[in-house]
Parts: C-alpha cells; structure tokens; sequence
C-alpha cells in the first residue's frame, strides 16, 4: 500500500469521525436548539442546495442556520480577516485547507463534487467534439470566473492544461483570451434576483461562459436560449468541494456539517445535479 501524506490521514480521520457522529446524531429527541444561528458560508454555486438543506435542518432541529454565500478564495479571506464563520464549503479543498493549516479549524473533508460545462448562447453551434475548436475561435468571447478569487475560474485554467495536451499552443491561447467577468473581489453583480450566469450571457458578456454544470443549468432553466455543452473526455475537470468546521465551534455547527454528508442532504445536492462525494 502506498505512504499516505499526513493531510491525508488527518482528512481520512476526519472524514470518519463525522460519518461516525452522523451515524450516532439521530436520538428521538432533538437536541435543544442553539439561541444563536449556525454561521455557515458557502460556495455561491452552492446556493440553491444549501439554502434547501438550511431549511429542512431548521425545521427538524429547530436550530436557526445564517447563509453567506460568495467565491470560496474570497470567503477564506474574509474569515481570515475575522469574520463569524463556523462552517465554511468551498468549491475546491484547497481553501478549507489553508485555513485548517492556519490552525482553529478541522481537516477539511469532501462532501460532494461537481464538473465544469460550457454554457453557449443560442447563436454558438457547439458539441463536445467541436467545443475545443469553438473556445479557440478569434470571434468567440469565453468568459470564466476569476482564478484564485473564485475556484470556478482556477478549474478553467486546469482545462486550459488539457487542451493543451490535445492542441499544442491552445493553453496559450485559452488564456490570453480568457475574460474573468465573475467571482472577484470587484466583478459587476447581477440585480437581485438573478442567476449571475444567466445574467452574464442575457448581456452578451460572452459567447461561451467555462462554469459549474449545475450553474449552466440553472442558468438554462432562467434562461431557456441558452445551451449547455458537456466537456469532451479529454478536457473533463471534476470539481471537489470541501467542507471544515471551525475546532471551537458550538455542537450545532458540528451537526450541521455532518447533516450534510447525510443521505437527506446528498439526494438534495444530486437532484440539483452534484455528484457523490
């Protein structure tokens, strides 16, 4: 058997624990519900499923749960910079791993995951088979969220990688080209109560917009125009979402988290079109 790295054993171990209190966390009686609201903040494409999830939580619990949603780099950032946060899923492992290498909070584990798509406007003729020849035309405008800010945008560079290995030269190209119009610190939001990338692509920011498949296909439902492109075999990049827990959290925090490696907190994230952790 292979060495396994210590993060690794920390996030195994982890992992274990909070199927183990999972498992247990089922009395008769709920526990008596915190006064105080479980801080929760969470990837912005995890808002549809957490806010269904909040909701069930409250009502079998009791326990009241906050939602702050954003760009994971930009969420990290701001609870390094004090903010309340008790829970924390990210759209990659790499934030809730910064912080828990800060110390104060638990190894991350990873509670679901998702897969990058290609969402078109209506005026882009585009397969999986043609997609790569598509993103390198002169006259298409691909948008992608902001690298490093927002993990959305750094899975797009990692696709500029393979395409490279299937095109020489394409990386290059894809990232000259490349127009970071979400997920940072100062990207135009959407008026309330719009999808951000239904809102992007209604505007003609781009022609293709590199996201979320669960947020392409939202963004479809919003905007029925729209197409939604699976990526080729050769250019997939799966997305894993990793969640931690602050280690001086109150024990409603910790429920949280562990709910949401619960069988009725995955069928809501797989009815929304995430895959299994």
């Amino acid at each position: 058997m292979a060495n396994r790295s210590p993060a690794a054993v920390a996030a195994a171990a982890a992992g274990l624990a909070w199927a183990v209190a999972g498992c247990v966390a089922a009395p008769a009686q709920a526990p008596m519900a915190d006064a105080a609201p479980v801080q929760v903040y969470a990837a912005g494409s995890l808002r549809e499923a957490f806010t269904e999830i909040a909701r069930d939580q409250e009502a079998r619990t009791g326990q009241k749960v906050a939602l702050t949603f954003g760009a994971s780099g930009l969420l990290r950032e701001r609870i390094e910079k004090g903010e309340p946060a008790q829970v924390f899923a990210s759209a990659d492992t790499d934030h809730p791993q910064h912080l828990a290498a800060r110390g104060g909070w638990q190894a991350p584990v990873v509670f679901t995951r998702n897969a990058l798509c290609a969402l078109t406007s209506e005026q882009i003729s585009a397969t999986p088979d043609t997609l790569l020849a598509t993103l390198l035309r002169s006259d298409v405008r691909m948008g992608t969220s902001t690298p490093q800010a927002d993990p959305s945008g750094d899975y797009a560079w990692a696709l500029f990688r393979q395409a490279d290995k299937v095109q020489p030269g394409a990386y290059a190209q894809l990232d000259a080209k490349a127009l970071k119009l979400t997920g940072g610190a100062d990207s135009p939001k959407p008026p309330a109560g719009r999808g951000t990338y239904a809102w992007v692509m209604e505007q003609r920011q781009a022609d293709v917009f590199l996201t979320y498949c669960t947020n392409a296909v939202a963004a479809q439902a919003e905007v029925p125009r729209l197409r939604v492109v699976q990526l080729p075999t050769a250019l997939q990049v799966g997305a894993a979402y990793g969640l931690t827990v602050r280690s001086d959290a109150p024990a409603a925090a910790q429920a949280f988290a562990s709910a949401l490696r619960q069988p009725p907190a995955q069928a809501v994230l797989q009815r929304l079109g995430f895959g299994l952790p």
